[in-house]
């Protein structure tokens, strides 16, 4: 009863006690125990939140289930240490609840915190953390084959399109000197219409003010259409002909637009609604 109590209650465990290390090994998912070890300083835990169950589904929901979490665990599986790459990814969640979810995750050993070749601190994943990647990938999944695509276009956010779109260019099929491509969004406000990623030197910057390089390649659209053609739900092709996406500039660069634009990791897994 007491192991019961101490798993539910994510309270300090003796890492010394090989009975209990036997059954949390056979017994709980590993990164139940990788949590349970990071609590052995005796720091105080919040358990407001817990469901009192042993369970490692529930065990595993208590580490995971807060607010910003899943998407936050998203931003990390997708590359991004640093502070300032994960406010990009999340530009709706306050700098002072991020670090509170990534010293959550850190006290849950999902992450280590290393001092970074800058000086500054840098955010990565450890082998529990990486463990989730099937977790959340299976999640994204699922959202991409279950919720309706009018439910998901209600949120459409600039920044977050072009950080993704910015992040998945292939860098392989773009020609090997500087190209600078900008997307235009008429109908946003002035700060967010236009948008420009700038390719040198085998890395992509995004800007959101004019870089002061020449365009080679410039896609105007509405950001619905653009934000369709990265979930998948539409085509270049499709919001061309339909008069919803205009694509001028470099021959060479636009003709290999679908090399290295590449789409959302979702964008291929079948629709079972509309």
């Amino acid at each position: 009863m007491l192991l019961l109590l101490r798993m539910a209650k994510y309270l300090p465990v003796p890492a010394s006690d090989p009975v209990l290390e036997l059954y949390l090994r056979m017994n709980v998912a590993p990164y139940v125990l990788r949590f349970l070890r990071g609590n052995q300083g005796g720091r105080a835990v919040d358990n407001s939140a817990s469901y009192g169950q042993f369970c490692p589904v529930a065990m595993a929901a208590e580490i995971l289930g807060a607010r910003w979490t899943i998407v936050l665990l998203r931003e990390l599986l997708c590359g991004s240490v640093r502070f300032s790459d994960l406010r990009r990814g999340v530009t709706k969640m306050s700098p002072a609840l991020l670090s509170k979810r990534l010293k959550e995750l850190e006290e849950a050993g999902v992450l280590r915190v290393v001092r970074g070749v800058s000086g500054n601190n840098e955010y990565h994943l450890t082998e529990a953390g990486e463990d989730l990647r099937p977790v959340i990938m299976g999640i994204g999944n699922w959202g991409q084959a279950w919720v309706e695509s009018r439910v998901s276009l209600r949120n459409l956010d600039p920044s977050l399109l072009m950080w993704d779109m910015r992040r998945g260019l292939d860098l392989r099929a773009v020609p090997d000197r500087r190209c600078t491509i900008q997307f235009l969004y008429p109908e946003l406000s002035e700060k967010d219409r236009n948008w420009w990623i700038v390719v040198e030197g085998g890395k992509a910057d995004l800007c959101s003010t004019d870089p002061g390089f020449e365009t080679d390649l410039l896609l105007q659209s509405s950001l619905r259409s653009m934000t369709m053609i990265w979930m998948g739900l539409s085509t270049l092709k499709k919001e061309q002909e339909s008069g919803d996406l205009s694509i001028d500039g470099d021959p060479a660069l636009a003709r290999t637009i679908q090399s290295w634009l590449a789409l959302s990791p979702f964008a291929r897994v079948p629709r079972r609604v509309a």
